[in-house]
């Protein structure tokens, strides 16, 4: 099912993100998380990608095992950062063999060895180069793409920032996705911006829910993302108690999708870290509202 359908639709929504294993090895583990991830059901599974490497060679092979086994809408990301245009027409081709109806459309992290590169020499700069790739190819996707309440790390200003939105939205972009974030305040002040500037697509918010103490270094590293202070006290408070910091990082997340949903928003994403435990009771905690509007 397009995604675009499911997120239009006026009911409380939740869907989980997964990522393919790195190696051979890790197949079989990976598989049965997935597994147990999608038999919750959830509104899609969105299975991510890793540029470059073997990770990116499951990543449509999972998302239609996914839909074929549980019946769950997929959402396959692709990258396009390290690729030429003849690795993304491939890409595209195989999704499309592989009956994928939905893409996350994403141009990915900067590898390191790319890093001083001359950008311009790149067949890929930037989202909406894909973008506007992914339409040409005539592939009737329904296309996702990512955006960032507390501004992308790159861009000058929130101003520049929801400007380039604009444009990927305007290239074919049918949804948005944010990236992490702890505060709601600034996802809703984000959504008051992006409306004013005319992108009315839906955004679905990602969550990420924090278990270990490790977790919150990497989250501020890959986002950005600012730490309130019940937050920082909480993982100060039980971050040396295994067992009461994952209740505690689920009892916030939880806190938080709650607030979404009383303020409007109806679609939330979990990164799940392709955790089920995590994912499964988070929507018990939300058992009673999933569904309603």
């Amino acid at each position: 099912m397009k995604l675009k359908k499911i997120l239009n639709n006026e009911e409380f929504s939740l869907s989980f993100e997964v990522f393919p294993p790195k190696n051979d090895t890790a197949f079989q583990s990976v598989k049965s998380a997935v597994e147990e991830i999608a038999a919750l059901k959830p509104a899609f599974v969105s299975v991510t990608y890793g540029a470059g490497g073997g990770t990116s060679r499951y990543t449509p092979e999972m998302a239609r095992a996914v839909t074929e086994r549980s019946g769950v809408s997929t959402l396959a990301h692709l990258t396009c950062v390290s690729s030429t245009k003849e690795t993304v027409r491939q890409r595209i081709k195989e999704l499309r063999e592989y009956g994928i109806e939905n893409v996350m459309a994403l141009r990915g992290d900067i590898p390191q060895e790319m890093a001083e590169e001359d950008r311009s020499t790149w067949d890929y700069r930037y989202a909406i180069d894909l973008i506007r790739d992914i339409k040409e190819s005539g592939a009737d996707f329904c296309i996702g793409g990512a955006c960032y309440p507390e501004v992308h790390p790159e861009s000058a200003n929130q101003k520049e920032d929801i400007r380039h939105l604009k444009e990927k939205v305007d290239a074919g972009c049918d949804f948005l996705t944010t990236q992490m974030f702890f505060d709601n305040n600034l996802l809703y002040n984000f959504l008051y911006k992006i409306r004013e500037a005319g992108i009315n697509v839906p955004v679905v918010a990602g969550i990420m829910p924090i278990t270990k103490a490790n977790q919150v270094e990497r989250a501020i590293k890959l986002s950005g993302s600012f730490m309130p202070q019940r937050f920082k006290l909480l993982v100060d408070k039980f971050g040396t108690y295994p067992d009461a910091m994952m209740q505690a990082g689920i009892a916030y997340a939880t806190d938080q999708i709650i607030d979404l949903y009383a303020n409007g928003v109806t679609n939330v994403h979990i990164y799940t870290m392709n955790k089920p435990e995590v994912a499964r009771r988070i929507q018990s905690n939300l058992s009673n509202i999933l569904g309603k509007s």
